[in-house]
């Protein structure tokens, strides 16, 4: 799954890594779409330093490669603060999290990313810390234990996860600002290819751009991973400039259809048409179908499937529609 060109997840590569900060906006006139959000967060930020505070928390969910990290960069960036990074599954003991939260500067944001994997017991320690800016730590153990009350500096917490319904009621709650970030629509993809395009010091066409958007499952990650494989192309076939035929060229050898659909989504898709007539079929049977772990096919293949109306989740299973047998030519 890792493999796949089309996999939204973020790269475990640290030379990648660095690679795509390098693309990512700095402020807010670098980022594209997102008028709704950006137009908020302003508002958020603008208000809070007119009262000298830090802004308020901030949890942003969708589903991978939409730009949630990127967004938070953004915002500690206009609020001109520093941001200090982490992640839920980093964070395993309480005396980690104390550390982090109690060398936080003023006004300073704590961006955690995969918050939904933090543990309960340390869910728990952020309650006071998101609400008075204090901590209460145990010292000592058995009858001769005492509570110290540890007082933090003023902060911002930003959350950022694919499954915001894993996260706990009270932790969920005491964000002041809830973002959902939709995938993007096929304009603004186009638009942000060609701004990635410049960074990169690629020639790039209008049709060309608006060919990569519409094969990028509406996902600003695979796009840029799209078009840094076009360049790969287009450099090997010695042209410094890239055209909606190389695009098609290099995405058909690459084995990505016209609607964004590698061999394994048609392979879901052809399992249930075939051997189920269509649906309605369990998930549990499509995974062992494809020998595949059922989180996988529900998590990373069937959003975007759903999302584009090639599946339908019915009481009884998921069903295909007719856009699929138009698809597979059946």
């Amino acid at each position: 799954m890792n493999d796949r060109i089309i996999n939204a997840e973020s790269e475990s590569d640290e030379e990648l890594v660095l690679f795509d900060r390098s693309l990512r906006p700095k402020l807010f006139k670098d980022v594209i779409g997102r008028k709704r959000e950006v137009d908020n967060l302003k508002i958020l930020i603008d208000a809070a330093k007119m009262r000298n505070e830090p802004i308020d928390h901030v949890l942003l969910h969708g589903p991978p490669g939409l730009g949630k990290t990127s967004l938070a960069y953004v915002i500690a960036n206009e609020a001109n603060v520093p941001i200090y990074t982490t992640s839920g599954p980093a964070i395993e003991r309480k005396a980690d999290l104390a550390a982090i939260l109690s060398n936080l500067e003023d006004k300073a944001i704590l961006f955690i990313d995969e918050i939904h994997r933090l543990n309960r017991s340390l869910e728990e320690i952020l309650y006071s810390a998101m609400e008075d800016s204090t901590i209460d730590i145990v010292i000592g153990k058995g009858p001769s234990a005492r509570t110290l009350k540890l007082e933090l500096n003023k902060f911002s917490l930003i959350g950022a996860t694919t499954r915001v319904g894993m996260l706990s009621s009270p932790l969920r709650d005491r964000f002041g600002v809830d973002m959902h970030l939709d995938y993007y629509g096929y304009e603004d993809l186009a638009s942000l290819i060609r701004q990635k395009a410049k960074i990169l010091d690629i020639v790039i066409d209008e049709k060309a751009s608006e060919e990569i958007a519409k094969r990028s499952r509406r996902t600003p990650r695979i796009a840029q991973r799209l078009l840094k494989r076009v360049r790969d192309y287009a450099q090997s076939n010695s042209s410094s400039n890239i055209d909606v035929n190389s695009v098609k060229e290099t995405l058909n050898m690459l084995g990505i259809d016209n609607f964004g659909l590698d061999s394994l989504d048609k392979k879901i898709l052809q399992v249930m048409v075939k051997n189920f007539k269509g649906g309605p079929v369990g998930i549990n049977t499509i995974a062992a179908s494809l020998s595949e772990d059922r989180d996988t096919i529900e998590n990373v293949y069937e959003p975007f499937l759903l999302k584009e109306g090639f599946i339908m989740r019915t009481a009884r299973g998921r069903v295909v529609t007719e856009k699929v047998y138009e698809i597979l030519d059946l």
